[in-house]
């Protein structure tokens, strides 16, 4: 009995835990719970109620409970009719509205009057009815401008407007959105037309004035690479023309030195044959101061009026030979001025080097020139100490020059071919020959035409001064 006690106590035990199991299964069975994105609506003998976010015992046969989705819903409202504008254009709007259920208990049970017992097609089917009858009612008071560009401002006045009939229905307006707005007489791409040429041209105002402003640096990118390089240039030109300006100064500095010293020597040369001139007229005088006073008392008369002549002579020749000289020193000055000048007009049209270096070849050739001219004046000077004898002297000395080039022309003829007539003496060889003894006659007229002096008279006074010149003692005579 011991043992059978405590079976049917075991026993006892089990069936109460299946008991308490069975029971613990049928409460959670009528236990329902709703999920945070749901609310249970429960009604029977305790009323209506709503249960959101915990659970609740429903009791079978007595209450009953269905479930009220809180989450977001979205569909679109795209009224099949046109709508019309304020101006009257007629234009398809396309829209997304996000509705929900509101959390509060009133518009929780307000909602479940009023779609618990329709299908989610049904439910949406009405909202979208309501919501394109106010969409109507706003287009219609909005230009199509104002819906084009301001979107937003239509959804926030189809949420202010459908506020109302949405608390009606215990439901709330999320948000509003306008996904298109098209015409079909193509007034809104007119619209827009205006704005994109002045998109376009502000572009093409933008791109010119970037290529302006690009094309004005690569200029002045250019213009200080020219402006370096001609600076380069000018510097490098600048350091020639001082490398030339130097040589030009040496050359000048070499030539002057060769002037002065050749009119130094002219003028040494000139000096040295004014003395050795001065020294044979001294010479000459000394014969001729002898020569006078053995004839003192008998051609004292004669003497004076030829000594008059004389000094008419010399200053007569002085005078052309100073006038000639100071002539041909005024003509080699004018040249080298000339000269000068025009090197110095052909200098200013190139580089300062080649300026420089005109300047000095002119003022070499300057140089020259009035070295020249200096030792034609000095030449002029040693004229002045001629008397008569010393410039009878020259001319008689030159004479044979005057013949030499008198018959200089025959030295240039290789060949001549003499044809004869048989007119005597003037045919032929002799008339050649003729020619030339005429030809050396006029010399003397020449010689007298130059001097103002009689060749035959000059010539006979020599022959007097010979004869009554003193004869040397002969050998072995005395006094």
């Amino acid at each position: 009995m011991f043992g059978l006690g405590w079976m049917e106590i075991w026993i006892i035990a089990g069936l109460a835990v299946m008991a308490i199991l069975l029971l613990m299964s049928m409460l959670a069975r009528l236990y329902r719970k709703a999920g945070p994105h749901e609310a249970l609506v429960v009604y029977g003998f305790r009323g209506t109620r709503v249960v959101k976010g915990h659970g609740t015992i429903i009791f079978p046969m007595i209450e009953n409970c269905r479930d009220l989705s809180l989450e977001l819903m979205s569909f679109d409202v795209a009224p099949q009719q046109d709508l019309y504008t304020k101006q009257g254009v007629a234009v398809t709007v396309e829209a997304v509205a996000q509705i929900k259920v509101k959390s509060d208990t009133e518009s929780i049970l307000t909602a479940s009057e009023q779609f618990l017992t329709k299908t989610d097609q049904e439910r949406e089917g009405l909202i979208r009815l309501v919501m394109e009858g106010h969409l109507r009612g706003i287009i219609g008071q909005l230009t199509v401008e104002e819906i084009v560009k301001q979107p937003e401002m239509v959804g926030d006045r189809m949420r202010s407007t459908c506020a109302d009939d949405m608390n009606k229905m215990g439901l709330e307006v999320i948000s509003f959105t306008i996904k298109e707005v098209r015409d079909k007489n193509e007034y809104i791409t007119n619209m827009g037309k205006p704005d994109v040429a002045r998109i376009r041209r502000d572009a093409d105002v933008a791109t010119a004035e970037a290529e302006r402003d690009t094309a004005i640096r690569r200029a002045l990118a250019t213009r200080e690479a020219a402006v370096a390089r001609a600076q380069a240039d000018q510097d490098r030109v600048q350091a020639e023309t001082a490398s030339l300006a130097k040589q030009a100064e040496a050359t000048r500095d070499l030539e002057v030195k060769k002037a002065q010293y050749l009119e130094v020597t002219k003028r040494q040369q000139a000096q040295a044959d004014k003395a050795y001139d001065i020294q044979t007229n001294i010479m000459q005088q000394q014969v001729i101061a002898e020569s006078v006073k053995v004839q003192q008392v008998e051609k004292e008369q004669q003497v004076k009026v030829q000594e008059a002549e004389i000094n008419r002579r010399e200053k007569e020749l002085i005078a052309t030979v100073l006038k000639q000289a100071e002539i041909e020193r005024q003509r080699i000055e004018t040249l080298a001025a000339a000269e000068k000048a025009r090197l110095m007009v052909e200098a200013e049209g190139h580089a300062s080097s080649i300026r420089q270096q005109g300047e000095a070849e002119a003022e070499i050739i300057f140089k020259k020139g009035d070295a020249e001219a200096r030792a034609m004046n000095v030449k002029a000077a040693a004229f002045q100490e001629y008397n008569q004898a010393a410039v009878i002297d020259k001319l008689l000395t030159g004479l044979p020059e005057v013949v030499r080039a008198l018959a200089s022309p025959l030295s240039n003829v290789d060949k001549i071919t003499i044809v004869s007539t048989g007119n005597g003496d003037s045919a032929g060889l002799n008339k050649v020959t003729g020619d030339l003894t005429k030809m050396a006659a006029q010399v003397p007229a020449l010689f007298e035409t130059l001097s103002g002096m009689n060749l035959g008279e000059l010539l006979g006074k020599v022959r007097q001064i010979g004869d009554k010149a003193p004869k040397p003692p002969e050998p072995g005579k005395g006094k």
